[in-house]
């Protein structure tokens, strides 16, 4: 990936007691030498049957909120720009809130986008758009997901790499990866470490039913050691000693919860290639499937060439008209 110059900020709720993903993208631009833009979508419906009823125009409702929204959004980058940090504001209506996102962060060129995870678990994800997971999705330039509060000190980065390409992942992917890994630990003054979760045993090994006996520990041992080169293959050039690689056998989403936990992991950092459909019912996501239970901030990076699938129009207020019930139905 390139240098991180430009961060956009996707703010939910520009009232909010406490903005994490406001704090930690302060922390990075002052560390990358970045500037910001912190965006807020407004994306609510206004109803135009409401309007008229109370003898307000829908131009009036629209410039009221703009205006309330675009004033508390000035007052945080104004903050920012205080201690040093180029800050501007954007407020906008448009809809959905991910399109509006990454519209926004295409008009800016950022090089990273920030924001804040859905405060609950994602249940039904295949029926409902969580912003976050959308973003996670669609967002051409990697996405830092904030879960939790207060600012990086000295984080320990989790690189997940997939060396063998198992989970429909480009070749290419791992370098970005591991490239995003490395700047962000660099900017926090962190630690790097590579994590790669590996088939300890052939799929036609353990189907088959043959009586093996003790050649099964032969064959994880082989697994192993050819697990351990590829992972030094991917890591050629990156600053990752020994005792941060770590080589686990299991399923990627249990290795990656398992290894933030046991480091005290601030940062994991995956990739993610968008997926629709039935192959995305079928495959999933494993970015997604370890979202919710990872103890730390997901830092998700797409593959090179990766474009937005949204299209480049604003779309302007969601005006919704009530139906009109008649009498007797």
């Amino acid at each position: 990936m390139s240098t991180i110059r430009r961060i956009l900020v996707a703010v939910k709720d520009p009232w909010a007691r406490s903005l994490p993903a406001v704090e930690k993208a302060a922390q990075l631009a002052r560390s990358l030498g970045a500037r910001v833009q912190l965006f807020h979508a407004l994306s609510e419906p206004l109803y135009v049957d409401a309007a008229e009823a109370s003898g307000v125009t829908l131009t009036t409702l629209e410039r009221t909120a703009h205006g309330r929204a675009a004033k508390r959004l000035q007052a945080v980058a104004e903050r920012l720009e205080s201690s040093g940090i180029p800050t501007e504001a954007l407020a906008q209506w448009d809809y959905p809130p991910h399109e509006a996102v990454i519209r926004a962060a295409q008009r800016f060129r950022a090089d990273l986008i920030v924001a804040e995870r859905h405060p609950s678990a994602h249940h039904f994800t295949w029926l409902l758009r969580f912003t976050d997971f959308e973003l996670l999705r669609l967002a051409p330039v990697p996405l830092l997901l904030v879960k939790t509060r207060g600012k990086y000190d000295h984080p320990s980065v989790l690189a997940a790499v997939d060396p063998s390409h198992a989970y429909s992942k480009p070749l290419r992917l791992d370098r970005e990866i591991l490239r995003c890994a490395t700047q962000i630990t660099a900017a926090l003054k962190g630690s790097l470490h590579a994590l790669y979760a590996f088939n300890p045993m052939p799929i036609a090994v353990t189907d088959s039913g043959l009586p093996l006996g003790g050649t099964l520990e032969a064959i994880g041992a082989e697994a192993q050691a050819r697990a351990r080169k590829a992972l030094t293959r991917v890591l050629n050039g990156a600053s990752v000693p020994e005792a941060r690689r770590h080589l686990v056998p299991r399923h990627p989403t249990d290795a990656i919860e398992a290894a933030a936990e046991r480091i005290g992991c601030g940062i994991v950092v995956m990739g993610a290639i968008s997926r629709s459909g039935v192959k995305r019912l079928a495959l999933g996501n494993t970015a997604e499937r370890v979202f919710d239970s990872l103890p730390c901030d997901l830092l998700v990076v797409k593959p090179k060439g990766f474009a937005a699938r949204v299209p480049r129009a604003r779309r302007g207020p969601q005006l919704v008209t009530l139906p009109i019930i008649q009498p007797g139905m």
